[in-house]
């Protein structure tokens, strides 16, 4: 039988993943207009870090996942089909993002770094490679941002509720009085 609730280790990474793709998308669009220089360099040094983190936490949670089934959902019917077709659709972006971002950074004249870390470089300069991967990643990631907000509505909701949907991916320390 299945749990009611999430495991601890699915309720972590589900956390710190929110936590790490909520910077993404702030430093993602607040770097944009910093003028070339030494902040902007660092700003899409970080962004980049970070969003290898990203996809490491999304392939994580995907392993996680096929050994560890999530508990069976509170309600059924439309509602239901809404929240499974906004997480799937969550996983498949939070995977594609950061990979299209990776291969972007693969076709600029500029290594990829991890944390100052040089990583090995794969392709080579060509602006319309990496204008392609460079599309995906930001569409990629305003799709994203408008999934979160359905997920966190969806979350909002169900706390109003208080229908114990939300408690399953809380930690129980959060949940007692």
């Amino acid at each position: 039988m299945k749990p009611r609730r999430y495991t601890a280790p699915a309720m972590l990474i589900h956390w710190a993943q929110a936590a790490v793709v909520l910077w993404l998308l702030w430093r993602g669009w607040s770097m944009i207009d910093l003028p070339k220089g030494a902040e902007r360099t660092a700003a899409y040094g970080l962004h980049k870090s970070w969003g290898l983190v990203a996809l490491g936490l999304i392939g994580l949670r995907i392993l996680w996942r096929r050994g560890h089934p999530p508990p069976p959902v509170l309600s059924g019917g439309f509602e239901a089909a809404i929240a499974r077709a906004v997480h799937h659709a969550l996983y498949g972006l939070m995977l594609i993002a950061p990979l299209a971002g990776v291969i972007a950074s693969q076709f600029t004249p500029y290594a990829l770094k991890f944390f100052g870390l040089e990583l090995p470089k794969l392709g080579w300069p060509d602006e319309a490679i990496n204008g392609v991967f460079k599309a995906v990643h930001v569409y990629s990631a305003w799709a994203i941002a408008g999934l979160v907000g359905l997920h966190v509505a969806g979350a909002l909701k169900h706390a109003i509720q208080r229908d114990g949907t939300l408690s399953r991916m809380l930690p129980g320390w959060l949940l007692r009085n």
